[in-house]
């Protein structure tokens, strides 16, 4: 599995702020890949893609309340 974490640089969150950020990444050899970005007012966006190519993406706002929670396939949490 590879892991890489980098900096978000003045990129409009959720809640529509420009801030900075972090995004962090992991991806497996048979297909699960996620991404998940947190930004520095607290907004965050997970996405994962799993092995069967089912996706979901959830949308949090920093204070909390769930923007979106979209799912794909066969994967429902």
């Amino acid at each position: 599995m590879s892991t890489t974490s980098s900096p978000i640089t003045a990129d409009t969150a959720p809640c529509g702020r420009v801030v900075d950020g972090r995004r962090h990444q992991e991806n497996d050899d048979e297909g699960l890949r996620i991404d998940d970005r947190t930004y520095e007012c607290g907004c965050r966006v997970i996405r994962h893609e799993y092995h069967d190519g089912s996706v979901r993406i959830k949308t949090i706002r920093h204070d909390g309340k769930v923007l979106t929670d979209e799912h794909s396939g066969n994967h429902e949490a």
